[in-house]
């Protein structure tokens, strides 16, 4: 009669033997025949009697050999920004199959958000076993440079980024530090950074315009009694001191008076410069 000649297996819950041949079996290591038992890992030889009806005995013997799980490890689990790929490389077996259509060390792209990914992995001996590992992709900071700048010149310029919580600008500003720019358009970047690490960027265009070159004229000197007029170059509009207004006569008393004008561009710019008038006396 036949016992089975082996049987190789991997970690089972339990193990059935069921000999053949005769009509009641004896096994030893208290195997009952077709009742299932547990074995630990390692081969052990099961030696099983046969008896027939005529009580005539026979005997036989089976190896069970039972292989150990591999342990397959997952990885660690992983943080990320939103933007890298993520690569799940399994370890401790010999072939791995994940879930969530991962290949094993291929790169792939994973939404935001937390998922857990399981990976079973087959040994050489065709045992398998399976390990798990999370993956926290976190979304980019909606960093805000500000609304671009148009500014006239030796105006103090203030830039500060929204939307996260360090900023790191580059041609060396400071966020929140007024500095000066010289006149010209500059595109500053600044580099938010979030709670969880994340960075992101935004830029903004700084116009600084020059100011106009305001001139007053030529200083002046009349008799009493002769109207004056004083005429500003340079800009668009000009506001003058002592009640004068621009191109209209006027007449002044004896002495030597400083007028100043206030000349604006079509920026908006302003930039003064003055003017004397000497009136002496008939």
């Amino acid at each position: 009669f036949i016992a089975f000649l082996y049987q190789t297996l991997c970690v089972v819950p339990m193990i059935t033997l069921n000999s053949s041949g005769a009509n009641g079996y004896v096994w030893d290591n208290g195997v009952i025949n077709g009742v299932p038992f547990a074995q630990g890992v390692g081969t052990v030889t099961y030696n099983v009697m046969g008896t027939d009806l005529n009580g005539c005995q026979n005997t036989d013997q089976v190896d069970v050999i039972v292989n150990p799980l591999p342990i397959v490890n997952a990885g660690i689990d992983q943080t990320l920004c939103d933007g890298p790929l993520v690569t799940l490389s399994g370890s401790g077996a010999n072939s791995y199959a994940w879930d969530h259509g991962v290949i094993n060390n291929v790169p792939f792209g994973q939404p935001v958000g937390t998922t857990i990914y399981t990976v079973i992995g087959t040994d050489v001996n065709g045992c398998q076993n399976s390990d798990q590992v999370s993956v926290i992709v976190h979304p980019l900071p909606n960093v805000n440079a500000g609304l671009d700048q148009q500014l006239c010149e030796g105006t103090m310029i203030t830039l500060a980024g929204s939307g996260a919580q360090v900023y790191l600008w580059d041609n060396g500003v400071v966020d929140g530090a007024p500095f000066l720019q010289g006149v010209g358009t500059i595109t500053y970047t600044v580099i938010g950074t979030d709670a969880n690490g994340c960075q992101n960027t935004d830029q903004v265009d700084v116009r600084v315009n020059p100011l106009p070159i305001v001139n007053a004229g030529v200083d002046q000197t009349v008799c009493e009694g002769t109207a004056v007029t004083l005429n500003a170059a340079g800009a668009n509009g000009y506001v003058w001191d002592n009640g004068v207004t621009d191109g209209v006569p006027f007449v002044q008393g004896v002495g030597t008076i400083t007028y100043t004008v206030i000349g604006t561009d079509a920026n908006g710019c302003q930039n003064t410069d003055q003017v004397d008038v000497r009136v002496n006396p008939l």
